[in-house]
């Protein structure tokens, strides 16, 4: 399976304090809404989210595939979220969810045609206030690894 990315380089540095910044997948085709199931998505567009922010990161696309249950094609797609936090899809299957969650990309299950700004919103708001535990987990899990470029940052004095 081939996959292919495309990134948006910013031309200034963002003001996103990355150590509550995640990064989220959407299976989309239109970039606009969440309308694909995991398995056989052809598109995911991933930004970076932080309770005050969300900015646009990369899209990923991939060629067409059959939708045979052939389960080998899940590895590349998985392959293709990494460094992503968590993925909004329409419907994942079982298996497809075991290796996300393996691989440290909590799966989420939205509403056919919801739109991405809204999931955003709604994001936002529970990193804020009634944060569910997988949204608790994936911010322990980057303030754990951005701990280390911290203490780098500041140096060590004997």
């Amino acid at each position: 399976m081939h996959a292919r990315r495309l990134t948006l380089v910013p031309d200034r540095q963002e003001n996103l304090d990355l150590s509550r910044t995640l990064h989220i997948a959407f299976a989309s085709t239109d970039h606009k809404c969440v309308n694909q199931h995991f398995g056989s998505a052809s598109c995911f567009v991933v930004h970076a989210v932080s309770a005050q922010a969300a900015h646009f990161v990369s899209v990923i696309e991939f060629s067409p595939s059959p939708r045979d249950g052939d389960e080998g094609k899940l590895a590349g797609r998985i392959a293709a979220l990494r460094g992503c936090d968590a993925v909004y899809v329409q419907a994942v299957g079982s298996s497809a969810a075991t290796q996300l969650l393996q691989a440290g990309i909590f799966p989420q299950k939205a509403p056919a045609g919801a739109p991405i700004p809204l999931l955003i919103g709604d994001l936002q708001n529970r990193m804020v206030r009634n944060t569910p535990a997988w949204l608790a987990q994936a911010l322990a899990c980057k303030r754990t690894a951005d701990r280390f470029d911290t203490m780098e940052e500041e140096g060590w004095d004997e």
